[in-house]
């Protein structure tokens, strides 16, 4: 199986508004709605950031409760499997795709689903409000399937594809 990054070529990958300081985010978040406005980033609205560190906060706590390992406080976000929708939201969309044997599993905690979603939709379906680690992502889609698969335009649910939440800078520094 692979990870894939989605990105802006223009912005460069593994960038993320939850791992600089709160007010540099808002700046930055403000100068893409300027300069891409076409793009999904640039219709976040200004609660965003704040909802993202708080789901991260959660994202942390539950995967650490599980024996997941991190290294940082934000994680770098990624999917498992290819995702036609996600290459969408950049106005010059790339993407990095990267084995998942060359990381340290024990760093990777996974949501089926967008994790702010996963936390936030009410329908009780049993991976809601859930953080896995490798073996439990799998599971799961062994009984379900990948949600890109089977719900790519989102007509079915919230879940368009299964996040990964990569909690060290191994591996991804070679991207940079």
């Amino acid at each position: 199986m692979y990870l894939y990054h989605y990105y802006d070529r223009r912005t460069g990958p593994f960038r993320s508004l939850t791992s600089i300081p709160r007010e540099e985010a808002k700046r930055v978040l403000e100068k893409i709605r300027q300069e891409k406005p076409d793009s999904f980033c640039a219709q976040r609205d200004g609660e965003y950031i704040t909802r993202r560190l708080n789901c991260e906060a959660r994202l942390r706590k539950e995967f650490l409760a599980i024996g997941g390992v991190t290294d940082i406080d934000s994680p770098h976000y990624m999917v498992l499997g290819e995702s036609r929708w996600l290459s969408t939201w950049y106005e010059q969309s790339d993407c990095i795709k990267i084995p998942v044997e060359k990381f340290d599993i024990s760093k990777i905690s996974f949501t089926y689903g967008d994790s702010m979603p996963t936390f936030n939709f009410k329908d009780g379906k049993e991976y809601r409000e859930k953080v896995y680690d490798y073996e439990g992502i799998l599971k799961v889609i062994e009984k379900y399937g990948l949600p890109q698969e089977w719900n790519d335009d989102g007509r079915y649910g919230p879940e368009r594809y299964v996040e990964a939440h990569v909690w060290t800078d191994d591996v991804i520094k070679d991207y940079l």
